[in-house]
């Protein structure tokens, strides 16, 4: 199956959290803070939405930054996804 996401909706797959800190302490999992970059998947045509002209400024490989709680989490073919409006993202990553 494939998601094709629809008006200002962007899909995105959480980069992994780093395991180790930069001095080398090794983290467990609860020890990890949520992952807040990610790479773009798919990205919905934009368009009308709510009244308002949006134009997608994403695509598909980007980096990004969203909020910690933004989001839908989907499970598709086993992989984890998730799905945000475009101005959910905060920043790309160069």
């Amino acid at each position: 199956m494939k998601l094709e996401p629809l008006a200002d909706r962007v899909i995105l797959k959480m980069v992994e959290a780093e395991e180790t800190t930069k001095s080398g302490i090794i983290l467990t999992t609860s020890a990890q803070e949520k992952p807040q970059i990610a790479e773009v998947l798919a990205v919905g045509p934009g368009g009308l939405v709510d009244g308002k002209e949006v134009k997608m400024v994403v695509s598909v490989g980007d980096k990004v930054i969203i909020g910690k709680y933004a989001g839908t989490e989907v499970k598709m073919d086993g992989e984890e996804c998730l799905v945000v409006r475009q101005s959910d993202i905060l920043a790309l990553v160069k």
